[in-house]
């Protein structure tokens, strides 16, 4: 009977709270508190992969008097980037001994709080870190972050199915660029990065940088100069401006941004896709260990960071060899 009490409320906790662990992963990130605030964590409902269609070719104008000839030739206009669907998890377990020392309504729910608050935790600040991944983490398991999509050497690796480094896909290719940085300098290599990062009225909204570039950039502006959006400031993040762009450090502790890097986001373009029945929830029912006496739920997420333009993304990289 304590066994059934146990899960029921386990189930129930864990069940309830999975809306308020989705919104705690985006309050633990300024990009995805970017992305969920623009409607760019869209679901995703089934499929071996996840597509983005790009749109990379022009089609044809002629300038034309009279009765000229205006001509059509089909073009391939349109492609797609395919990007696999990750999974993690994280149990959250209960022990026969411990049900029985915590057999009373208060100790039980005490106890329940603080392993489900572990698990909150770990889902939050492990998927922050893997925002930033290459992908190749956990055998190729963990989603691909920044550090794919928005690549130190653009010319090389696969991105989405598609090879960076095959002539015919520059377009697919991010800004980039090393500089040893300093204060005198800073400002005048962000101003170079952000112009190739811009088109028209498409330019990065998001900057986000590590400790020690973000000190760089803050130490080069006035006091009368330090404007912040308020929407970050009360989420908890603090940022900086650059030509209407965020500024933002993902450092102190638990930041998860690269040493010396310094990534121009054009938030339009990157997005967090999220499988419908597996965003933060409890996967299957109650699970009992064979071999021993406990039983434990399993809290889930599926999905993938994915970008639909790659060209207008940049990173700025400080290297004292450049």
């Amino acid at each position: 009977m304590s066994n059934s009490n146990y899960s029921d409320v386990l189930t129930a906790t864990l069940e309830s709270r999975s809306r308020t662990l989705r919104d705690s992963v985006s309050k633990n990130n300024a990009l995805l508190s970017r992305l969920k605030e623009k409607g760019n964590q869209r679901p995703i409902s089934g499929g071996s992969k996840i597509l983005e269609e790009l749109e990379y070719g022009e089609g044809d104008m002629v300038w034309y008097s009279g009765y000229d000839t205006i001509s059509y030739t089909p073009k391939q206009l349109f492609t797609a980037a395919e990007y696999a669907l990750k999974l993690c998890a994280v149990p959250v377990a209960i022990s026969g001994e411990e049900m029985l020392k915590n057999s009373g309504d208060e100790q039980m729910m005490d106890l329940l709080e603080k392993r489900v608050s572990n698990a909150e935790k770990t889902l939050c600040n492990k998927i922050s870190q893997a925002i930033y991944s290459d992908g190749t983490g956990s055998s190729g398991k963990e989603i691909g972050g920044l550090a794919l999509l928005v690549a130190d050497d653009p010319t090389s690796g696969t991105v989405g199915n598609i090879n960076r480094a095959t002539t015919g896909n520059e377009f697919w290719r991010n800004q980039s660029s090393t500089k040893n940085l300093t204060k005198a300098n800073i400002t005048q290599e962000m101003s170079a990065l952000y112009n190739k990062c811009t088109r028209g009225s498409d330019k990065p909204d998001l900057i986000v940088c590590d400790d020690a570039l973000y000190g760089i950039y803050d130490s080069t502006l006035m006091d009368m100069q330090r404007f912040s959006d308020p929407k970050l400031a009360d989420a908890g993040f603090v940022s900086l401006k650059f030509k209407g762009a965020d500024v933002i450090y993902d450092g102190g502790q638990g930041g998860y941004c690269p040493a010396n890097h310094m990534y121009f986001l054009n938030t339009n373009y990157i997005y967090l896709r999220t499988h419908k029945d597996r965003d933060m929830k409890v996967i299957g029912g109650e699970r009992m260990a064979i071999n021993q006496d406990a039983f434990y739920k399993i809290i889930g997420w599926a999905g993938n960071m994915t970008m639909s333009n790659a060209a207008l993304q940049g990173v700025l990289i400080h290297s004292t060899a450049a």
